[in-house]
């Protein structure tokens, strides 16, 4: 076989086998909880939700940085202002009912999100305690909702800056959300974001439940 007729023999060899295929891209984010069940029992004093995962690049200033969120179920709230009628006793007065609160928000990240993203984008996707998406009807004032705010935070079930990411090597991240003994029954959401350049780059979203078990559960 002549020279020219082996290199005709091989460009035709290579059109004819089947393209390599693509390296798989490593996914810019990757996140998992230690657990998609909490028990609830009559000795339950808090437990503690592990999230963690892994990033396509360095998280730290200059770099990636996590933002985790988590919101239990929600539920109506009805917010009253007490007032003093005759200057003898307390009456119920003006009232806010607000609907869809979560029974339970907790927000962490490497830094306060109020500090990796614009206030727009931040007060879109309801990163923050006032950044909640509360819809109130009857009374207007805005001091209503400051109530609301005031009473679930006092009360250990809405928390901002929760725990604290811990970081390993670099790209791999934990976090320890502490859920108080009051923690509501229902379905959980948690929300892990990726902020790259002050904005969403990724996000992953899993669930878990708490259910009340044992003795705890047939008396409620």
């Amino acid at each position: 076989m002549t020279a020219r007729r082996l290199g005709l023999l091989l460009v035709l060899l290579l059109l004819l086998a089947p393209p390599r295929p693509a390296p798989a891209q490593e996914a810019p984010l990757v996140a998992a909880l230690s657990q998609t069940e909490v028990q609830v029992s009559t000795g339950f004093t808090g437990a503690e939700l592990l999230v963690f995962g892994a990033t396509e690049q360095p998280i730290g200033p200059g770099g990636d940085e996590i933002l985790v969120v988590v919101r239990g179920p929600t539920r109506p709230v009805v917010v009253r202002r007490k007032v003093l009628a005759l200057g003898l006793i307390w009456v119920n007065g003006p009232a806010a009912r607000f609907a869809g609160v979560p029974g339970f928000c907790a927000l962490a990240g490497t830094r306060p999100a109020w500090q990796l993203l614009p206030e727009e984008e931040r007060m879109r996707n309801g990163l923050g305690l006032d950044a909640l998406p509360l819809v109130s009807t009857g009374a207007r004032s805005p001091a209503f909702r400051a109530a609301l705010l005031e009473l679930e935070t006092r009360s250990g079930l809405w928390l901002e800056q929760a725990a604290t990411v811990e970081i390993e090597g670099s790209r791999l991240f934990h976090i320890r959300l502490p859920l108080p003994a009051a923690v509501p029954t229902g379905e959980y959401r948690v929300e892990v974001l990726l902020v790259r350049s002050r904005r969403i780059a990724a996000r992953q979203e899993m669930g878990f439940r708490v259910d009340r078990v044992g003795a705890a559960d047939r008396i409620a």
